[in-house]
């Protein structure tokens, strides 16, 4: 049998590979030393075991906030608020190592883990609950939520929780017991890994085995239909806004007890958005998302590299991750008129039972 490559899969690296150039032709353009970006590029991210550990560093909040944001995705919904429910679920989880600092690491970690997810999940299900009841625009409110979400960060971070042993230079938090971290300054260890490992294995089984699965993707495909088989729409759209929270929650939490040990105001700025674009990439595929969430590692690292060994700035350095998070954006848009056009020939017709019984959610999206 030959192998045929699935275009779904390759159309994201032909995505990447065009953004590149581009980029890399602008950069030749302006009289930057390619060849040097390039060899840069390779050295901090892939060139040494230190680069590899920074590459990894960046992949493991991507992949969790990636895997979760995919659900959303799935059933339709596009959840871009992870940034700022990874903020809340950093802050919920480092207050209360900060409060409990003198309890035992096997009850604390897994309450302020618990607390970090509880809470990344209340915040997404606030546009979520404003999406399936009221008919609101999801993008609109939970990018709205990520901006209240850096308030509350830097509120946190200067008032509560502000270091008390700090030069004033940077608002910053206490920090937690060596006790309570999950990995040193590298943001590398056994346990993340092992984390990431189970999170991989649950999407795969909840994707691919179960019931909830199922009706995900018959939701995201069309939600009349899945009305007539008895699916509503407005509670699995609910369901996948809170698995969204929590994975970006539980991020939060991995951020706050494992690189830095503490929150600073606007720390690690760009992985809740960046994590979306992974979700993108990987299109909806556990496998493809760790693909992506690698490759989206690899490119934060190889950009905190690069002034190193370049004259590049940091515009260009922005750039860099800009054009292809734009391309993949892009690149999304067929897929969505054609999910639209879907959704507007099936609601040609009225399900059964008639208007009385029909889901808010889809009654909303017919306006």
């Amino acid at each position: 049998m030959r192998f045929r490559p699935r275009p779904a899969a390759a159309r994201p690296v032909a995505v990447i590979g065009v953004s590149l150039l581009l980029v890399l032709g602008i950069f030749a353009l302006s009289g930057y030393d390619v060849e040097a970006i390039i060899a840069g590029t390779v050295d901090g991210s892939v060139g040494s075991p230190a680069a590899w550990t920074q590459t990894i560093r960046w992949a493991i909040p991507l992949l969790i906030i990636a895997l979760g944001v995919g659900l959303a995705f799935q059933a339709g919904y596009f959840n871009i608020g992870a940034q700022g429910q990874m903020y809340v679920g950093a802050i919920g989880s480092l207050a209360l190592g900060l409060v409990w600092r003198d309890g035992p690491v096997l009850v604390v970690l897994p309450c302020a883990f618990a607390v970090g997810i509880a809470l990344g999940a209340l915040w997404s299900l606030v546009p979520g609950l404003l999406r399936t009841r009221l008919g609101a625009d999801e993008v609109v409110t939970s990018l709205m939520m990520n901006f209240i979400a850096v308030l509350v960060l830097e509120w946190v971070c200067t008032g509560p929780l502000k270091s008390r042993d700090g030069t004033g230079q940077a608002a910053t938090t206490d920090q937690l017991p060596g006790a309570f971290r999950l990995s040193d300054g590298s943001g590398v260890s056994p346990a993340l890994l092992v984390l990431c490992g189970l999170l991989m294995a649950g999407a795969v089984v909840l994707t691919g085995r179960t019931r909830l699965g199922l009706e995900i993707r018959l939701v995201g495909r069309n939600p009349v239909m899945a009305q007539w088989m008895g699916i509503r729409a407005s509670r699995v759209g609910l369901v996948v806004f809170a698995l969204s929270g929590a994975a970006a929650g539980l991020a939060g939490a991995v951020e706050a007890y494992g690189p830095s040990g503490s929150l600073r105001v606007g720390f690690s700025p760009m992985v809740g958005f960046m994590a979306v674009i992974v979700a993108l990439v990987g299109t909806f595929g556990p496998l493809r998302t760790l693909l992506a969430a690698v490759f989206f590692g690899a490119l934060r690292a190889a950009t905190i590299y690069l002034p190193v060994v370049s004259d590049l700035p940091q515009a260009g350095l922005d750039m860099l991750n800009g054009m292809v998070a734009l391309w993949i954006t892009v690149s999304t848009v067929p897929a969505l008129l054609r999910r639209r056009r879907t959704r507007a020939a099936a609601q040609a017709g009225d399900p059964p039972g008639g208007p009385a019984h029909r889901d808010p959610e889809v009654v909303n999206s017919r306006g």
